[in-house]
C-alpha cells in the first residue's frame, strides 16, 4: 500500500486529522471551508479510506490529502505512519484533530509527539466541551477555536459565512462520464429515483446479517418501489450500493417484479454517483454514507434511521432541497420498525415538491 498525497502548497496550512467513513468525511466539509477562510490556506487533510480522494480531491478547501489506507496497522509495522510523521515534522500550521475514536486519538497523539509537533499547535475535538448535538454544529464551534500557539493572531469567520450544511461539487468531466454511462444503460429522457437499501453492516462476506439495525425487509422495499412506479410510470428506479450488496439488491429488484428497475453496484463509482445524484429526481436511503453525499449535492431525500439519532447525524441540504428523516431514537432503534406506508407517504411529499428532472438524451 502506498501513501497517497498531493504536494502541500504551504507548510503553514491548517491540518485536519479524521479517520472517518464516507459520511464522516462529508460532514468535515464545513470545517475545512471554515479553516481555509480563517487561515488563508487550503487544508492538509490526514485521513483514511479509498473514497477520500475521489470525494474531496477537487475541493477548493483541500490543498493536500494524506491517506492512510490501513489505519489499524500498529505504528511499528506501518511505513505509511512513519512517512506521515516525517511530513508532519515539516509543517508549521495549526492541527485540528476532529477524530472521535478514543483508540485513534491515542495513536494520533503518539504520532504528533514523534513528529515533534508542539501540543500548543494542536486542538482535539474530544478535549472540548462543545454544547451542540449535531456534528456539523460541533465542528463549526471547534473550527472557531484557536490553538494556544497562535494566540489571537487568526481572524474569526463571521457566522453568516459558515457552511451550516456540507457541500460537494460535480465537474464537467463527472457529468460527461455520467451521461455516457446512462446512455449505455439505456436511461435517457426519464427522471431517476435512487434507492439505497444497504449499508456497510448489511452484508458480511456477501451474506446478509441478522443484527443490522438499518435493515428494512425486502417486502417493504418492494412496496416502496411499486408506489414509486405508480407515481412516476416512466422513471428509472435505481437500486444503488456497493459491489458486496449486489445480491441483496438483485433480490429486491426480482421481488418487486416491475419494469424499469436498475441495479447499479459494480459500475457506479463515487464520482459517477455524485453526478447522478446531482440530476436525480430524489433518493430514499437508510442512514448511510451515500445519503450524506446525496444531501450535500442537493438531491431531495428521505432517510430511514435505526439506532442513530437524526439530532446528531441529520442531513442538511445546501440548496434547501426537501429532506425528510424518519425513525431513530427514542421512538425507534431499528429501521424495520418503520411501516412502509409511512416511508411511501414521506417520499410522495418529497416528490410533490420536486420538479421532474430527466436524464440527458
Amino acid at each position: 500500500m502506498q501513501l497517497a498525497a498531493i504536494p502541500l502548497a504551504s507548510p503553514d496550512a491548517p491540518i485536519v486529522i479524521r479517520f472517518g467513513r464516507l459520511g464522516d468525511m462529508v460532514l468535515q466539509t464545513p470545517l475545512l471551508h471554515l479553516l481555509h477562510r480563517r487561515y488563508g490556506e487550503p487544508c492538509r487533510l490526514v485521513t483514511s479510506g479509498a473514497w477520500t480522494q475521489p470525494l474531496l480531491g477537487g475541493c477548493a478547501d483541500v490543498g493536500e490529502i494524506v491517506q492512510l489506507r490501513r489505519r489499524h496497522v500498529p505504528l511499528l509495522l506501518s511505513p505509511q505512519r512513519w512517512r506521515l510523521i516525517a511530513q508532519l515534522r515539516t509543517s508549521r500550521g495549526p492541527v485540528y484533530v476532529s477524530e472521535d475514536s478514543a483508540r485513534q486519538v491515542r495513536k494520533i497523539r503518539r504520532m504528533l509527539a514523534l513528529a515533534g509537533v508542539s501540543p500548543r499547535r494542536c486542538l482535539f475535538v474530544t478535549d472540548q466541551a462543545i454544547e451542540a448535538p449535531h456534528w456539523v454544529d460541533r465542528l463549526l464551534l471547534f473550527g472557531e477555536m484557536t490553538p494556544p500557539a497562535f494566540g489571537g493572531a487568526m481572524n474569526h469567520c463571521p457566522e453568516q459565512d459558515h457552511w451550516i450544511a456540507p457541500r460537494l461539487d460535480v465537474n464537467a468531466s463527472d457529468r460527461a462520464d455520467r451521461d455516457a454511462w446512462l446512455r449505455v444503460r439505456g436511461i435517457t429522457g426519464v427522471p431517476i429515483v435512487l434507492v439505497q437499501a444497504g449499508n456497510r453492516l448489511a452484508t458480511k462476506w456477501g451474506r446478509a446479517r441478522s443484527n443490522d439495525n438499518k435493515a428494512w425487509p425486502t417486502e417493504h422495499w418492494t412496496s416502496l418501489l411499486r408506489a414509486m412506479r405508480d407515481a412516476l410510470p416512466d422513471a428509472c428506479l435505481m437500486l444503488c450500493g456497493s459491489a458486496q450488496e449486489h445480491d441483496v439488491l438483485a433480490r429486491i429488484s426480482k421481488a418487486a417484479g416491475i419494469h424499469g428497475v436498475h441495479v447499479a453496484t459494480h459500475d457506479l463509482p463515487l464520482r459517477r454517483l455524485l453526478a447522478v445524484l446531482e440530476m436525480a429526481h430524489s433518493m430514499v436511503s437508510v442512514d448511510t454514507g451515500p445519503s450524506h453525499v446525496a444531501a450535500a449535492i442537493g438531491c431531495p431525500l428521505v432517510v430511514l434511521y435505526g439506532a442513530e439519532s437524526p439530532r446528531v447525524w441529520g442531513r442538511r441540504s445546501p440548496l434547501q432541497r426537501p429532506i425528510i428523516e424518519l425513525g431513530g431514537p427514542p421512538q425507534h432503534r431499528r429501521v424495520s420498525e418503520l411501516a412502509p406506508e409511512r416511508v411511501i407517504e414521506a417520499w410522495l411529499r418529497v416528490a410533490a415538491s420536486t420538479p421532474p428532472r430527466a436524464a440527458a438524451m
